[in-house]
């Protein structure tokens, strides 16, 4: 294999798609697809086995969303190159891609040519937007003028809240939680009442609710 093969890792719930990015990802001759994973901490354990020069990674992940895998890879494996892959185009969902240390955003409707573009730019050490979300969100996001909404009760909610919350509705109990993000059960506790109180919220079908409201619950098939 020469030197400029390129080790990918897939990052996708959906099996069908995820067949089909690899399938796709197979027909390039300098591109390898080493590892999948079909939630957030497959994904982190496939980079930790494999360090490969780039995971694409769906946004909606079940179990640990993939903004928590962007920071965590980031933080652990910093060459290791990110192209997000998702439906969202929002703006709060894009900046905040980025702002955990994304390399590239391409969206889910976007074509072949398209989706290799985003690879080969992130790969090259190049940002990559998708021409579909707003140009000015990239403006503001690199002259450092992220004008995101005033402060709501959700955006007190920490990333590590959004991860327990994301399990909640997801049907998950606290012992399950504790397991599946490597904390104990009395910290899944004071995240789960932390959570209730700055979103003034009860009980777990409002917890439930307002996370599928918020997408972080991913939809099942």
């Amino acid at each position: 294999m020469g030197e400029n093969f390129k080790r990918i890792v897939l990052a996708e719930d959906h099996r069908l798609l995820r067949e089909g990015l690899k399938a796709l990802l197979l027909t390039e001759k300098n591109l390898q697809v080493v590892d999948e994973a079909e939630n957030g901490l497959e994904a982190v354990k496939c980079v930790e086995k494999h360090n490969p020069d780039l995971i694409l990674l769906d946004l909606s992940m079940p179990k640990v969303s993939g903004i928590s895998v962007i920071k965590e890879l980031k933080s652990r494996f910093p060459k290791v190159k990110i192209l997000a892959l998702t439906i969202h185009e929002s703006d709060q969902y894009v900046l905040e891609a980025f702002e955990s240390g994304a390399d590239g955003y391409c969206l889910k409707d976007a074509s072949r040519d398209e989706l290799l573009l985003a690879i080969e730019s992130v790969l090259s050490g190049k940002i990559y937007i998708s021409p579909g979300i707003s140009e000015n969100v990239m403006e503001g996001y690199l002259e450092g003028k992220k004008t995101l909404k005033g402060s709501t009760a959700w955006d007190n909610i920490t990333q590590r809240e959004k991860d327990v919350l994301k399990l909640i509705g997801e049907g998950h109990r606290n012992k399950e939680i504790a397991t599946v993000l490597n904390i104990s059960v009395k910290t899944v506790e004071k995240h789960r009442a932390n959570i209730m109180k700055k979103l003034d919220l009860h009980n777990v079908s409002a917890l439930t609710a307002y996370a599928i409201e918020k997408k972080l619950v991913t939809k099942t098939y």
